[in-house]
């Protein structure tokens, strides 16, 4: 996203920059924290795993809206196909870059090859996402009233029907395709129900690009994030169980009583109306230049911390070792190091497009 354009959505990039910061420490604190200190009665380390499950679906969220936007104002300056094209080669950039975080190297190359690198994680998850979204835009032939309505009632259908697919165990069902749909094979996410908090993010997305010129639009989204976002986590539960009351309907009872899904988006929602509220206060800081730089700062850290490609990172050196005290310093230092790192040392994203960019012309060429 561009700098001191009257269209840019600033907030977007802090609420990714708090996201990245959030998924740092949760790692870092989740890999190396001793077992005897993780007490779920402790309100400190409650609070750490409240604020810890809200990170992925805020990232999720935030993928959506940013691809969505710019894929939908790409129409209106007459860059579509080439936005189009852009999108699908970053969707298969992070599927690719997922998969080879996780390629055991040394392991490969004493002939030992393990079901493990298949294992889906969020890059997968987003860019396949990313790349649904890119179907389902063109399937609606860029009209935007009806792409919204498909994204917004997909991710409802997602969520609802999530207690369907909760144990869902793809036995006869090739690996590599499996993961994506079940986590019995180790997956930490499935595009199941994660796409869904793309889909919803895509829908806020087209609020933007419809709405964002209009009076008022500012402040009449930000009091509705803020309200449904309320109305998710404390009345949602409520709803479904009042609905199953009354229809005895057997699957809503089944999401009142395992709402995460709805409560987080009521997170998320709240969030992206706090910072989209404070705005102002945010512009050319360096909180939006972290936010920017999301995707080279969880390469350095999957390093980092799990040893990706060279088979030692802090999880195989240090372990679940360390003291809260240790735990909380460490991961103040891990945050500012990865940042840094990624700031002023890494150009992750820029090489890896350029790359991707070259055998794609290369290949449109030669066709």
């Amino acid at each position: 996203m561009l700098f001191l354009k009257p269209n840019r959505l600033f907030f977007i990039d802090a609420v990714r920059a708090f996201a990245i910061i959030m998924m740092l420490q949760g790692h870092f604190v989740d890999t190396l924290l001793a077992i005897e200190y993780r007490d779920d009665g402790n309100t400190v380390f409650q609070v750490w795993g409240y604020f810890r499950g809200i990170t992925a679906p805020t990232f999720f969220t935030i993928s959506g809206i940013i691809f969505t936007y710019l894929l939908m104002r790409s129409k209106k300056n007459g860059t579509s196909g080439k936005r189009i094209k852009k999108g699908i080669t970053r969707g298969i950039m992070l599927i690719a870059i997922g998969y080879a975080l996780r390629a055991p190297v040394f392991d490969w190359i004493q002939g030992d090859f393990k079901d493990y690198f298949l294992i889906v994680d969020v890059l997968q998850c987003i860019g396949l996402s990313l790349l649904i979204t890119v179907l389902i835009y063109l399937a609606t032939f860029k009209k935007s009233a009806v792409f919204s309505f498909i994204m917004f009632c997909l991710a409802s259908t997602v969520f609802l029907c999530e207690p369907l697919y909760r144990s869902l165990d793809l036995y006869d069902t090739p690996l590599f395709i499996a993961n994506y749909f079940s986590k019995s094979n180790g997956s930490v996410f499935t595009i199941i129900p994660w796409f869904g908090y793309t889909a919803y993010g895509a829908f806020i997305a087209t609020l933007f690009y419809g709405f964002l010129e209009k009076p008022r639009f500012k402040t009449t989204l930000i009091t509705g994030l803020i309200i449904i976002g309320t109305a998710l986590i404390w009345k949602s539960s409520w709803f479904f169980n009042w609905i199953y009351l009354k229809t005895d309907f057997q699957l809503l009872k089944d999401v009142a009583y395992y709402n995460y899904l709805f409560t987080r988006l009521g997170n998320v929602l709240i969030l992206l109306g706090l910072f989209y509220l404070l705005e102002r206060y945010i512009k050319q800081s360096l909180i939006l230049k972290i936010g920017q730089k999301t995707l080279s700062i969880y390469v350095i850290h999957f390093v980092i911390i799990y040893g990706s490609l060279t088979g030692i990172g802090l999880h195989q050196v240090i372990g679940k070792t360390l003291n809260p005290y240790q735990a909380i310093i460490g991961a103040l230092l891990f945050v500012t190091t990865v940042c840094a790192l990624s700031l002023y040392r890494v150009k992750t994203n820029q090489f890896v497009y350029k790359q991707i960019r070259k055998l794609w012309d290369a290949r449109v060429s030669s066709s």
